[in-house]
């Protein structure tokens, strides 16, 4: 191995690493030292419904019980196409009791990456949320050759009065039992749960069997037993491997991260027992809004039941108005939410009185300059106590007024969003970490925090860097590989243990890491989600109209694309027109822009939501070794060109980044060297009709799923 012999680790007062550990023995520790009535909430019928620790690993043992009652044998792949709940907890809890694999599938996932994913695991058993999920799927379960059974959590009230009508009394509340032909007829009768109406399902496949998660619990209620539960727990080992979690890759199909018990069990202990703060028991509230199918808000999920905190669960609709009901004292994110709130404090002093907005003004330049990790000359001190009383109590109360830990990742956040927001007292703490690494490798926390940076290492692991820069890894949390694709794992996973992560950085004087740059062919939006932006490229380089396309979106909110025409062939094309490409005015033209609106169109198929295109730019240049923007091999210089129109791309999320399209007059001052031109939806063209431009339909299947 290539690089600098320095090896980068924990500081000096890390607490021990704690190895040997299984994820239920983490619950099995709290429910007997911190039993928590308060332990798991969900927001439903207008109120926090509560289940304690205790209760919930006896609903988990039940599951784990009915599940082997379906004949599954340890080490069996589990699918999970669930919302980030109770339920969710219990399903995945009880498979990890059981010795099984869960696979937890993202919802914004494609159809046809869902079945993938189901194909690739073999997967024996489909447990999806409710009908709405099961009704987006169902038509392609039977291209799943290796599923056996469906567990829904939520299903109709009417369900076991019709599964008495249909399969007879004896079929209720016993899964064991192989159920009879005609009872594969149900879905035909079933409504949504969400919304009670009638749906028409087509047959399930004929081998399919179909069953409630409280059928499932009810089972293994019957067969619950001390001894048959310690067997259970004896038979897993810490090195077992626990689950399979699908990431984006550089193909059209995602790759499965294999990761153990003690991966993850000991990263998030030796993450937790790293804050300086943090207790153990109910007064701890943690607030998740993540979803619980990526490894960052799973982890933290189970550093929880092992403290024995109080968790909340929300979604990215109501976090804001959950933060202030609650309370929390401990919120992990991604940098989206704390821009979206920064955007917010920006926009208040326009509802604010003449004095009023002087005030507010003067805190938020004050706060502005404060820098983490730094004394403050005493005059600052108590300039930032007075704006604190007369402004800052106000932001901190968006978090609920309690905050402790406010840890984000999933990407980069601007270091001076850190240092505004840990100015006004809200904890900011920046961290990095992997789905391959089991979730957190450094973070910041306690003395050890810098702005821009993503702090230092936790206990177990090690870090050096490439002769390139890349960021190497070693820890007892590095992933086994890929799921059947030992290429892709022994691009990544050296033999002597040290991973690549594909990220570039550097080690600052006082030994934090900060991340610099990307080597691999993904970046990641500042939502936390992985985009590949060759797929893109290369789907728009096939057309004759492109002469180069560049994905962009590095720690933004959504994707968008800088597209070079191919002049002499758009020009061929579009004759009829009388458009002259010489002028950079002509690229406005509507015929244009609906024709690469169609070629974005084409490229986003077959693409998760998150995934695609949004905006797009047109940029009036040659590509030519003499400027830089192509190298000697003739490949475009991907660092030249997204240094040269920064502020192009800069342009594509300065104006409402939620609609999918700005607007033109406004987007176009954002341009420079008049060498760019900004898209909006081509305007109706009175005169002459556009060219018929070729337009590809998606099918369903290639798109993502839609949640209510």
């Amino acid at each position: 191995m290539t690089g600098t012999h320095t090896i980068y680790r924990a500081p000096p007062d890390a607490c021990k690493l704690i190895l040997g550990r299984t994820l239920p023995s983490l619950l099995d520790e709290a429910c007997d030292r911190y039993p928590n009535p308060r332990a798991l909430n969900q927001w439903r019928d207008r109120r926090w419904q509560s289940l304690s620790n205790v209760d919930f690993r006896t609903a988990a043992e039940e599951f784990a019980l009915g599940l082997l009652d379906l004949n599954l044998q340890r080490g069996d792949r589990i699918a999970l196409l669930m919302y980030s709940n109770i339920s969710f907890c219990i399903a995945d809890m009880g498979c990890l009791l059981a010795g099984l694999v869960d696979v937890p599938i993202d919802l914004t996932q494609t159809i046809e990456n869902i079945l993938f994913i189901l194909q690739h695991t073999e997967t024996t058993t489909l447990i999806v949320s409710n009908w709405d999920l099961l009704r987006q799927v169902q038509p392609y379960l039977s291209e799943a050759p290796g599923l056996r059974q469906v567990i829904v959590a939520e299903v109709p009230e009417q369900w076991e009065q019709m599964l008495a009508q249909q399969c007879g009394a004896g079929a209720v509340g016993n899964p064991a039992l192989q159920p009879p032909a005609r009872c594969l007829h149900i879905p035909h009768l079933l409504g949504d749960a969400q919304t009670g109406e009638t749906h028409l399902l087509p047959l399930f496949p004929p081998t399919l069997r179909l069953f409630s998660l409280a059928e499932i619990q009810q089972s293994g209620r019957s067969q619950w037993s001390t001894e048959r539960l310690q067997q259970l727990r004896t038979a897993i080992a810490p090195n077992d491997l626990a689950t399979i979690l699908y990431i984006a890759s550089e193909t059209k199909r995602p790759k499965g991260v294999m990761l153990t018990h003690e991966n993850i069990s000991a990263d998030i202990l030796a993450a937790f027992a790293n804050h300086p703060d943090l207790e153990m028991g109910a007064k701890e509230v943690a607030l998740l809004f993540l979803p619980l199918t990526h490894i960052f808000a799973r982890a933290f999920l189970y550093g929880h039941f092992a403290y024995g905190h109080c968790v909340y669960f929300s979604d990215p609709n109501h976090v804001i108005k959950h933060l202030q009901s609650i309370h929390p004292t401990v919120l992990i994110t991604v940098p989206r939410l704390l821009e979206k709130i920064y955007e917010r404090i920006l926009d208040q002093p326009k509802r604010l009185s003449k004095f009023d907005r002087a005030v507010y003004t003067w805190a938020l330049n004050l706060v502005q300059r404060y820098e983490v990790g730094q004394l403050l000359p005493p005059f600052y001190a108590l300039q930032l106590k007075l704006a604190d009383r007369l402004v800052f109590a106000q932001w901190r109360s968006v978090f609920g007024d309690r905050m402790k830990a406010l840890i984000s990742g999933g990407a980069a956040l601007r270091a001076d969003l850190t240092n505004l927001f840990s100015g006004a007292g809200i904890p900011v703490l920046q961290g990095y970490g992997l789905t391959e690494t089991s979730a957190v490798l450094c973070y910041n926390r306690g003395r050890h925090n810098r702005a821009g940076t993503v702090g230092k290492p936790i206990a177990g692991v090690e870090i050096r860097l490439a002769e390139d820069a890349e960021i190497l890894v070693k820890a007892p949390f590095v992933t086994q590989g890929y799921y059947r694709d030992p290429e892709a794992t022994r691009q990544v996973l050296e033999s002597d243990g040290w991973l690549h992560t594909g990220d570039l950085g550097e080690i600052t004087a006082d030994g934090f890491l900060k991340i610099t740059g990307v080597k691999k062919a993904l970046f990641k939006l500042s939502t936390g989600k992985y985009v590949s932006p060759r797929l893109l490229e290369y789907e728009l380089n096939q057309s004759p109209w492109v002469a180069h396309a560049i994905t962009v979106g590095v720690n933004h909110k959504f994707c968008g694309m800088l597209i070079v025409p191919d002049r002499a062939s758009l020009q061929s094309s579009l004759r009829s027109l009388d458009i002259d490409l010489t002028d950079a005015n002509g690229l406005q033209h509507p015929c244009i822009l609906a024709l690469y609106q169609a070629l974005i169109d084409t490229a986003n198929c077959h693409l998760p939501d998150w995934s695609t295109v949004r905006k797009f730019r047109l940029l009036d240049v040659d590509f030519t070794l003499e400027n830089g923007l192509l190298k000697s091999d003739g490949s475009m210089n991907r660092v030249h060109v997204l240094e040269r129109f920064a502020p192009e791309i800069e342009a594509l999320y300065a104006n409402d980044a939620e609609r999918r399209w700005g607007d033109t007059e406004t987007q176009r001052k954002g341009g420079t060297e008049n060498d760019a031109v900004s898209v909006s939806p081509p305007p109706p063209v009175a005169a002459s009709p556009c060219p018929q431009i070729p337009v590809s339909t998606c099918p369903t299947y290639a798109r993502s799923l839609t949640q209510h």
